[in-house]
C-alpha cells in the first residue's frame, strides 16, 4: 500500500495548524504591544525580606488563567529568581530583564493550581495578583489587573516568601489609606 499520500495529507495537517498557531501569537503579540513589563527599578534596593528560585509560568488577565498575555518579559515560561524587598518584588526571568512590582501595586498573594500549560497539585502554583502600568507609566489610573503565576523549586522557601509578599502588600496599602 502506498503511503506517500496519507504523509502528505498529515504534513499539510501539521503545516496548518503551525500556521494558525504562528498567526495566533502574532495577533495576540500585537494586541498586547501597548503592555509593559513591571516599572522602573528604584534606584535603591531596599532591605531584601525573602528570596526564592521558582519557575515563572505565565502572566493572565485577572481571574483568566487560561489566557496568556504576550508582555514582552513575561511572555513565556522561564526560571526565575524572585526577590521580595521592602519596596516591592523583582522577578528575574532567565534572558530577560528583571520585572519590578512595588508593593502598592500588588493587590493580593494567594494559591492556584490552574494556569495556561500548567496543572500542578493543590495549591501548587503562587497566584500573585498586581496591576500593570499601563504605558509605563506609573501613575497611570486605569492600570490593567493581572495575574502572575509562579512555582516555587523548593517547598521550604514558600511560607517565607508568601508571607514577605503580604507583608509589603499590608504596609503599602496601610500607607496609601493614611495618605
Amino acid at each position: 500500500m502506498d503511503r506517500t499520500f496519507p504523509t502528505i495529507i498529515t504534513a499539510l495537517v501539521l503545516l496548518g495548524v503551525l500556521i494558525l498557531m504562528w498567526r495566533s501569537w502574532r495577533n495576540r503579540s500585537r494586541r498586547d504591544a501597548s503592555l509593559t513589563a513591571g516599572y522602573p527599578m528604584p534606584g535603591t534596593a531596599g532591605v531584601t525580606l525573602a528570596s526564592a528560585e521558582v519557575y515563572y509560568v505565565a502572566t493572565t488577565p485577572r481571574d483568566a488563567p487560561l489566557e496568556r498575555l504576550a508582555i514582552s518579559g513575561l511572555g513565556f515560561r522561564a526560571r526565575a529568581a524572585v526577590t521580595v524587598t521592602d519596596a516591592g518584588i523583582a522577578l528575574d526571568l532567565d534572558g530577560n530583564q528583571p520585572v519590578f512590582v512595588p508593593a502598592g501595586s500588588i493587590d493580593a498573594v494567594g494559591s492556584a493550581q490552574v494556569a495556561i500549560d500548567r496543572a500542578v497539585e493543590t495549591d501548587g502554583l503562587v497566584r500573585l495578583s498586581w496591576r500593570l502600568a499601563a504605558g509605563g507609566a506609573a501613575d497611570t489610573v486605569d492600570r490593567r489587573a493581572v495575574d502572575s503565576f509562579i512555582r516555587i523549586i523548593h517547598p521550604n522557601d514558600r511560607a517565607r516568601l508568601v508571607d514577605s509578599i503580604r507583608t509589603i502588600t499590608a504596609l503599602a496599602h496601610q500607607d496609601e489609606s493614611e495618605a
